[in-house]
């Protein structure tokens, strides 16, 4: 029975971890892990919890193992949320990173806003919601 529970255990962790990826929230933690690794950074500014566009890009892109594998290798990750409900509200400090962000690379508002810059923060292309499966939309991103 140990035998059995170590081994799902291990079984588990083996699964999260290749599929994990780390969103970042912090722009110059970004550029300096994207140098590092000579990444490109995939910036993303959602509304977590009220843009249904925004939930169908995590749930049918970001979450497929199929994109989490790919940029694992080839980049870097970087998320601005923009919660509205009271529960999920930022801290001041992270609110007001978002918001610089947004006055940089999201001056026109846009939900789901997906930003590809490089290393230095210079902006390559960006795209929104598309109604793409998980090849596609890498393709489109590792494009600009």
């Amino acid at each position: 029975m140990k035998k059995i529970i170590i081994s799902s255990c291990l079984i588990l962790f083996t699964i999260f971890s290749v599929n994990a990826q780390k969103w970042l929230t912090d722009i110059e933690e970004a550029k300096n892990i994207a140098s590092k690794k000579n990444q490109n950074i995939i910036l993303v500014f959602e509304g977590s919890d009220w843009c249904a566009p925004c939930i169908k890009l995590e749930r049918n892109i970001f979450n497929t193992s199929e994109f989490k594998t790919y940029v694992k290798k080839h980049f870097t990750l970087l998320k601005a949320d923009f919660p509205r409900k009271k529960k999920n509200k930022l801290e001041s400090s992270q609110q007001k990173k978002n918001n610089l962000l947004m006055e940089k690379y999201n001056k026109h508002g846009y939900f789901p806003y997906v930003a590809v810059i490089n290393k230095y923060g210079k902006l390559l292309g960006s795209t929104g919601y598309k109604k793409m499966n998980p090849s596609e939309y890498i393709n489109l991103l590792s494009s600009f």
